[in-house]
């Protein structure tokens, strides 16, 4: 009896953790706000789906359209990374974010010189106009 009750717990837990999933809606457009160096900085994150897909682009003051890569979404927590251009170095730049409905706050990770660096960002999705 005891094996049986823990298999429904275990059972709707994981179903709850789906649930969160199928609640979470990363799709849209989103104001990036960080800081680098006691500077404040801003980016622009678009995500869209495409069937069961999750797909979108990055645009930076200095660089546009960059295409993400590994675009996931797990337990309220979208994670990608996208290629960032500065002069003549290309780096990867890792994201990790929690999303909260309409806001977001997470880490961005950087691979610079063979140091990682980490910084905060946080978001706001843009409401659509109707």
């Amino acid at each position: 009896m005891k094996s049986i009750l823990s298999a429904v717990l275990v059972l709707g837990l994981c179903g709850l953790a789906s649930a969160r999933d199928d609640k979470t809606d990363p799709v849209g457009t989103w104001k990036c706000e960080y800081e680098i160096g006691g500077q404040k900085r801003t980016s622009t994150l678009m995500i869209k789906k495409d069937g069961d897909k999750l797909d979108g682009t990055m645009n930076w003051p200095d660089q546009k359209d960059a295409k993400l890569k590994d675009v996931k979404l797990k337990d309220g927590t979208l994670t990608f990374s996208a290629e960032r251009v500065i002069m003549d170095n290309k780096l990867t730049v890792e994201y990790k974010l929690m999303i909260d409905g309409d806001k977001f706050k997470g880490k961005v990770a950087v691979d610079v010189g063979g140091q990682k660096q980490e910084i905060d960002i946080e978001g706001k999705r843009e409401k659509k106009d109707k």
